[in-house]
């Protein structure tokens, strides 16, 4: 499909996937500029993102010397764990040779080079150019990599088919109003209506996504509400340890969810949740995270609430069917850096109401 929407950079996916490598450096070899946004954020969760900063010489004699400088110069005053050296439009298009300077630099750090352009459709691109020499460096296993390459298709899958990537264009909407949603789903809870409430969360964003469920608890601390999150211990490092925090911080807060897949497989959880859903046969489900992963196969005749964080992801979830959509505005930003659940719009409005 040809897409005339913003889509996610390849580049930043590689970035991201690096950080839950246990990277501690990364190095954009490119213009100062490139992915300053989300370089910015990453530094907040914990991980340096230096850049090369190629200018328009470095664009016509080559920027291999300026890599060397960086990495020597990261090595000395960090005194990293892991580096890695991301690709840019601009190293990739001039034919730059990464490895090439990881060893001319003569550093001592592991560090791999991930050879990786914005010009990707779909930006799963980025996360195989980082998990591939990850497996060459023996920093993930063989078995890891075919793992995550499913996930990823998975993840892709539901985009393209239910998600922000099923139109050409998805007008973007903040969602419904919260203390509508809020109102009518605690009106149900009341009426001893019975509920399922789901989290089903692209790692680090499940920080923010758990809280609805644990606000949904306090509010209704008797209700009939059963309660699943995909919080099993599987995936890269970061991922199972932000798993292992949220898990606590759930049962801290009373709620013993059942574990339905783990952090980095949303995409693929779809049927066992839809499954899961049509054994407790509920009037009401809400779903938390990446709610489309959910075929409508699953979701007919049940009054679903929806919570999203994509502003563009509100229309296909209405047109799955789901009654209530409300958009957790910057969450993504809010949950980088974070090591225990955060409170959320929608939760915070549900405690209010009580």
């Amino acid at each position: 499909m040809q897409y005339i929407q913003p889509r996610p950079s390849s580049i930043v996916a590689a970035l991201y996937t690096v950080r839950d490598l246990e990277v501690d450096v990364a190095i954009l070899h490119g213009p100062s500029g490139c992915s300053f946004k989300h370089a910015r954020l990453l530094e907040e969760d914990g991980m340096r993102v230096l850049t090369t900063s190629l200018s328009d010489n470095e664009f016509i004699f080559g920027g291999q010397s300026s890599l060397e400088q960086v990495l020597r110069y990261a090595e000395a005053r960090f005194s990293p764990h892991r580096m890695a050296v991301i690709g840019t439009c601009v190293s990739m298009i001039i034919g730059e040779d990464m490895a090439a300077a990881i060893d001319s630099a003569e550093i001592t750090t592991p560090t791999i080079a991930v050879p990786i352009h914005a010009g990707f459709r779909e930006n799963i691109a980025g996360v195989m150019a980082a998990l591939e020499p990850a497996a060459d460096a023996g920093w993930i296993s063989r078995e890891e990599l075919e793992r995550q390459r499913f996930l990823l298709d998975k993840a892709n899958e539901v985009e393209r088919l239910r998600g922000a990537a099923s139109k050409p264009y998805i007008e973007p909407s903040r969602g419904d109003l919260k203390h509508k949603v809020a109102s009518r789903l605690l009106q149900l809870a009341d009426e001893g209506a019975h509920g399922v409430a789901v989290l089903n969360a692209k790692k680090e964003t499940a920080y923010m996504f758990a809280d609805p469920l644990l606000a949904l608890h306090d509010t209704c601390p008797l209700a009939s509400i059963v309660y699943g999150a995909n919080l099993e211990d599987r995936g890269l490092p970061k991922v199972r340890r932000d798993a292992a925090r949220i898990r606590e911080g759930m049962v801290t807060g009373g709620v013993a969810p059942v574990f339905m897949g783990a952090l980095d497989e949303y995409g693929a959880n779809g049927d066992l949740v839809g499954h899961w859903l049509q054994e407790q046969a509920p009037a009401f489900a809400l779903l938390a995270g990446v709610p489309h992963a959910v075929p409508r196969d699953y979701t007919d005749g049940i009054e679903m609430f929806s919570i999203t964080n994509g502003p563009r992801q509100v229309e296909p979830l209405h047109d799955l069917g789901h009654a209530h959509v409300v958009v957790e505005v910057d969450l993504h930003p809010k949950t980088l850096g974070v090591r225990a659940i955060v409170e959320s719009e929608f939760g915070a409005v549900l405690r209010s109401l009580r």
